[in-house]
């Protein structure tokens, strides 16, 4: 039975419309407040719940009752947003 013949596939080189001018500059560190707000709102976020569940609702702002829980956790969420920029 004859072998059949193998086929070799081309390189692939991108269209030079989508090829990057300068990779460099898109790969730029993050400046160096994201980790650090990130870091505090992290603390933050964890405090003001702490200081919730520990004083049975006294604190922090005792008029705004079960509404604590939704600040620190927009604290927490608030620092996922942030540590998205990071790099």
């Amino acid at each position: 039975m004859p072998k059949s013949t193998v086929r070799k596939k081309r390189v692939y080189t991108p269209p030079s419309d989508l090829v990057r001018v300068n990779p460099a500059l898109s790969r730029r560190p993050s400046p160096s407040w994201v980790g650090g707000l990130a870091v505090g709102l992290i603390v933050f976020g964890l405090a003001w719940l702490v200081t919730f569940y520990l004083s049975q609702g006294a604190y922090p702002v005792a008029s705004w009752s079960y509404w604590n829980l939704a600040v620190g956790f927009a604290a927490l969420v608030g620092s996922l947003a942030v540590l998205s920029r990071w790099r």
